[in-house]
């Protein structure tokens, strides 16, 4: 058994596991970090931007005035978005049999994979994780074509040169690899080959091995993995959370006796509390409303945003925001709030219950009838006629490189009175601010990560006792900015098998049974079955 690691980032995922002659692939992230290298697409033209100064080595041998702008001391490339797919060289991936997705944010490269690799197999995904999957990768595929850029730059990525120029772009990894955003097309074949499956429903491979998706409690729909034979057990735990939120509860219990657990997606925050954040985010909120400033929250287009609707609603009349106008603004906004409503079965105990009163199960409902939450498309057409200020606007992207969040960036940017929140974890405040620099504008980082961290993934192992567990190598050391925090790894007996990107690990099993059939003709029918 073999495990081929493709991505480098631990919370998008991207693995392949060779079992029992199967080709398994474990999710397909997308790695976005690699757009801040990039600067942001503005909606309308924007002055300063058109200004930045092109970067020139300082001893004048590499020009690149086209392709590489400076900003505040850092330098960006102007050109297109690109993104950092899975490794594509480790092995043949037109012999995956199966992808097995764990939750919406870990299935965006899936149109890479199945669409330019030779790729025949099928994908396998809940409904919800299917649904909100294509309003990402639609909102992501509208967010770059709207603003298409005439210039592609490629000479930078040159190794020669890369390597002359100033960080953080001399670091990036594998920048000839990059890609621009797929089409349309392109996602419409990929999910074409999406079946869906319901929590515990067990897939038979070719006979040979037998998936089963459990839920992991961090997204709706969102899947922990069973992968096992008649003797073997391989749990993949995968983006999951023991908190009370919106999603169905972990299925921990299912867990139990692996021969190998491999983990991946724990907390990005390990220090961050949730509950803590969602109070900063709404005081915050308050504070700058109330002193006539407005508030920018760059974000998903489902996930957290619930969660935060949902504060903000029990939060509005105590702190005598009632009046004021809260807008989310994304291509797929309307979807998004809408399919929230319907995916009843997949939400935990107490917002199924209300589904039969009937009630919504989400609060957002009712702020959208009382006009308190609005929705649109983009800030073109109705938007800009029914703005008003001060106001809340949620919208995407987080990276701050491309959406309506630019417009809003370079609008409210010079002010000291507005204010932005960041409460999605994936990007680098700072890194995504760095393009807008100078800024007036205030900056809070409230990140909610929900999903495990160190202390209740030791105790949930503890409690399933795998044999053996397998897992990402920044997770069995502390991060480099505590290096004394020993409670920020993985402390295990035996000790963790790490991986990196184009790792491939020798998994370890004990068992030693195999199932084998004899034909009844070749035995003289003595025996149906054998087992060895």
């Amino acid at each position: 058994m073999k495990l081929y690691c493709l991505s480098g980032h631990p919370t998008l995922p991207c693995n392949v596991l060779k079992f029992k002659s199967t080709t398994i692939m474990l999710d397909c992230g997308l790695d976005t970090t690699s757009v801040l290298n990039f600067l942001p697409l503005p909606l309308v033209h924007s002055p300063r931007l058109s200004k930045l100064p092109s970067w020139v080595s300082k001893d004048g041998t590499i020009n690149l005035e086209k392709e590489l702008k400076e900003c505040a001391g850092r330098v960006f490339v102007d050109s297109q978005p690109e993104f950092c797919l899975p490794e594509k060289e480790l092995l043949d991936l037109s012999t995956i049999d199966v992808i097995l997705i764990s939750n919406y944010h870990c299935m965006m490269a899936l149109p890479y994979i199945t669409e330019h690799t030779g790729f025949t197999g099928t994908v396998y995904a809940t409904e919800p994780t299917l649904t909100i999957g294509r309003l990402f990768m639609e909102e992501l595929v509208n967010f770059m074509e709207r603003v298409p850029k005439a210039q592609s730059a490629t000479c930078w990525k040159n190794k020669e040169i890369q390597r002359m120029l100033p960080g953080p772009l001399k670091d990036a990894v594998d920048v000839y690899t990059w890609k621009r955003s797929y089409s349309m097309q392109e996602v419409n074949s990929a999910l074409s080959k999406v079946q869906l499956v319901g929590y515990s429903q067990k897939v038979e491979l070719f006979g040979a091995v037998q998936v089963s998706p459990l839920s992991s409690g961090y997204s709706l729909g969102s899947s922990n993995w069973i992968i096992q034979s008649h003797h073997e057990k391989v749990s993949y735990v995968s983006g999951s959370s023991l908190l009370t939120t919106h999603p169905q509860p972990m299925d921990q219990s299912s867990l139990k006796n692996s021969d190998v657990l491999i983990l991946t997606g724990l907390t990005q925050m390990p220090t961050a509390n949730p509950d803590g954040m969602l109070g900063e985010f709404c005081s915050n909120l308050a504070m700058t409303i109330r002193a006539g400033g407005n508030v920018l929250v760059p974000c998903y287009s489902s996930g957290v945003i619930y969660d935060l609707l949902e504060c903000l609603y029990q939060f509005i009349d105590s702190a005598n925001l009632g009046t004021t106008p809260f807008y989310f603004i994304s291509p797929v906004a309307n979807s998004s709030l809408e399919f929230s409503q319907i995916f009843a079965e997949w939400l935990c105990h107490n917002k199924q219950s209300k589904v039969y009163l009937p009630e919504p199960p989400f609060p957002h409902a009712e702020l959208i009838q009382t006009n308190k939450l609005k929705h649109y498309p983009s800030i073109h057409g109705d938007f800009s006629s029914e703005f008003r200020q001060p106001c809340v606007v949620f919208t995407g992207h987080p990276s701050l490189r491309f959406g309506d969040v630019v417009h809003f960036m370079e609008l409210w940017g010079k002010s000291s009175l507005n204010t932005i929140i960041f409460t999605e974890p994936d990007f680098s405040y700072l890194d995504a601010l760095a393009p807008y620099q100078p800024l007036a504008m205030k900056c809070v980082y409230c990140p909610i990560d929900t999903r495990l961290n160190f202390h209740q993934v030791s105790k949930l192992l503890k409690e399933v006792q795998p044999l053996h567990v397998v897992c990402p190598e920044q997770y069995t050391q502390p991060p480099l900015t505590q290096s004394h925090r020993s409670d920020l790894m993985l402390e295990l007996q035996p000790p963790p098998m790490p991986y990196r990107r184009c790792s491939v690990l020798n998994l370890p099993f004990r068992r030693s049974y195999e199932r084998v059939y004899i034909m009844p003709e070749s035995t003289d029918g003595q025996f149906s079955s054998l087992k060895v």
